[in-house]
């Protein structure tokens, strides 16, 4: 096994997406095999050593961002294993965690085949999409990550490896665990008893839910439980077209009104109807599979670069449906009817069908973030964004808490994101360090909030180092201890993904560093 220890050729290790400061270690772990993390895992447990799983640092929750101790990269985990395409169309995958997603996109897509789940950083490990259970703009359609896992291998800190297949080991109704590791060792753990929130995205803390799947249990647990090392997951029939487009409109209540039926006639949309008895064909009709938002104050951002985004515009959604050949123009007349039916501002906005058009929505889409930061950068800031989302009948209450919150407290911002799953990124901007501490008291304000409306304080990004109070807030102090016996379970010395997930006085500090 490769391993770096020179300070000069770790310090791209030692940082992630967050850009947080801090990182050190005292050297980087290269395994090429699940044999060979078990191993490191259980080095690192017999000499109480911390060990950061360093995927490809696209995280922006200081999860990568490690406080001593070493640190394991899966980058040389990077086998493409079977892809098999079954008769119904679909099919399935393996590969190992360290082969970059948009590689096994492209793989998938080369075979008439589609992995739906679609973070915005392409560049990002297979393995860390398991870990953070990973979403993106189709998740509306599609759901996260945890809906198309059908495997994994888990090396564990007590250097067992485990094999894990849906549907084959299951939590007790009463949250009891009994994980089995060969030679008569057993794990006996018990779920928190904690409720999720009731949001189509969450990935803030361990799933729980009765009689839970093993594999849930790993998926998004963002690399405190075990580090995972290969995945098989389900594929889909690749789409044969897509209908885009970016519609503006004048009012906000006007576009809160599309969003709210463009997502009702999908929901409908998507149940199986049983006309006669027969086979469950699937309604057709509008179906979007992205549905993303842009505030005002987005649109002006976005003026700098797009002269053509109208100026009476209060807001924009932008939108996607999979076609064929058959449904696309009566498809693109549906959507016409809706956009006029919502008073938006049809003759300037933009719609597209072919490659072409669909990439140029695609960058106005994601020119925005980059925008931002470069705003940021010339004044020597960070943006505090947010990742919460809400259940449906709150999601208005709350957009208006976010603005009027923002208004008040005269703070720059924009706002942008998924809107159909009530889960928008409020960008704060500030101009110096005083509104950056403004702002740091505001997002608390916003958690707060957002827990009150049976939201969650993290739809997408995880908790990593640096959400760890805003889980508190959610759950309670008991729950987290629940979380930290589960933990300790499969994790006995406490030496993975210290600072995760966990205040640090939740857990026995593993010694050694």
């Amino acid at each position: 096994m490769l391993i770096k220890s020179q300070q000069d050729e770790i310090q791209s290790y030692l940082a992630d997406a967050s850009n947080s400061a801090g990182g050190r270690a005292e050297r980087v772990l290269f395994p090429e095999s699940a044999a060979e993390v078990a191993r490191a895992l259980a080095a690192a447990t017999a000499g109480r050593t911390p060990v950061t799983v360093a995927g490809a640092g696209t995280g922006i929750v200081g999860g990568r961002v490690p406080q001593g101790g070493v640190v394991l990269s899966t980058e040389r985990l990077n086998r493409m294993g079977e892809i098999v395409r079954e008769t119904w169309g679909g099919g399935w995958a393996s590969a190992g965690a360290g082969v970059v997603l948009a590689d096994f996109q492209r793989e998938a897509g080369a075979r008439g085949l589609l992995y739906p789940p679609d973070p915005t950083e392409g560049s990002c490990y297979l393995g860390g999409t398991v870990a953070t259970n990973a979403s993106g703009a189709r998740t509306f359609k599609y759901g996260p990550t945890r809906a198309y896992v059908r495997a994994l291998q888990v090396a564990l800190t007590t250097g067992d490896l485990l094999e894990l297949r849906r549907g084959e080991l299951f939590a007790e109704v009463d949250g009891r665990l009994s994980v089995p590791l060969g030679g008569g060792r057993r794990i006996e753990a018990r779920l928190p008893s904690y409720r999720m929130p009731a949001t189509r995205k969450h990935a803030a803390g361990y799933f729980v839910h009765p009689g839970a799947d093993l594999v849930d249990l790993f998926i998004g647990s963002e690399g405190t439980l075990g580090v995972v090392t290969e995945v098989e997951v389900s594929l889909l029939p690749r789409p044969e077209g897509v209908l885009s487009g970016v519609v503006f409109f004048r009012s906000e209540e006007s576009l809160l009104a599309f969003v709210r039926e463009a997502r009702e006639r999908s929901l409908r949309t998507r149940v199986p109807s049983l006309p006669d008895g027969g086979p469950s064909p699937w309604r057709e009709g509008i179906d979007a599979r992205a549905l993303e938002y842009f505030d005002e104050e987005a649109l002006r951002f976005l003026r700098e670069r797009y002269p053509l985004v109208p100026l009476r515009a209060a807001g924009a959604v932008f939108f996607e449906q999979e076609t064929d050949e058959r449904t696309e123009e009566r498809l693109l007349g549906e959507w016409l009817e809706l956009v006029e039916r919502h008073d938006a501002l049809a003759d300037d906005s933009w719609f597209g069908t072919n490659e072409h058009d669909r990439a140029e929505m695609r960058a106005f889409r994601h020119a925005l973030p980059v925008m931002v930061n470069e705003w940021l950068a010339r004044r020597g800031q960070r943006k505090v964004s947010t990742d919460m989302a809400v259940p449906d009948a709150a999601f208005p209450e709350m957009l208006r808490f976010y603005k009027e919150t923002l208004r008040i407290a005269r703070l720059g911002y924009v706002i942008f994101g998924h809107i159909g799953d009530n889960h928008v990124h409020v960008n704060i901007l500030p101009r110096d360090d005083a509104e950056a501490a403004a702002a740091r008291e505001i997002y608390g304000r916003f958690v707060e909030r957002a827990v009150s409306l049976g939201g969650t304080v993290s739809a997408e990004h995880g908790v990593g180092k640096i959400k760890r109070e805003y889980l508190r807030a959610l759950y309670g102090e008991a729950a987290l201890r629940e979380m930290a016996d589960l933990k300790r379970a499969f994790d006995p010395a406490c030496v993975l993904g210290r600072g995760n997930i966990f205040p640090e006085e939740l857990l026995p500090a593993p010694g050694g560093q």
